[in-house]
């Protein structure tokens, strides 16, 4: 099966387990495991509970998916300033 004939979801990071694995409820209410992709790895991109996220999902397998995408928080986003940063520098 090629790459492109995947299946995308939106949903809700419910628990984080182990190996970076987590947890995702969907928007249309199955429960997924889904890992992180290298793209997400390679970036650096942090996902916690509670995080809207896509997944992409084989229609083979339709109990694991891939975590591509993190969506940003708007109350983050409506913040004054943006959010928060810690005061120090690296050396």
């Amino acid at each position: 099966m090629a790459k492109e004939e995947t299946i995308a979801f939106e949903g809700l990071v419910t628990e984080l387990l182990p190996d970076a694995r987590y947890r995702v409820q969907l928007d249309n209410g199955h429960s997924v495991v889904a890992y992180t992709s290298g793209k997400m790895k390679k970036n650096r991109i942090k996902t916690l509970a509670g995080d809207r996220v896509t997944v992409e999902m084989s229609p083979y397998d339709l109990d694991k998916a891939r975590l591509v995408f993190r969506h940003k928080d708007e109350r983050a986003s409506s913040a004054p300033g943006g959010p928060a940063r810690p005061n120090f520098r690296r050396r």
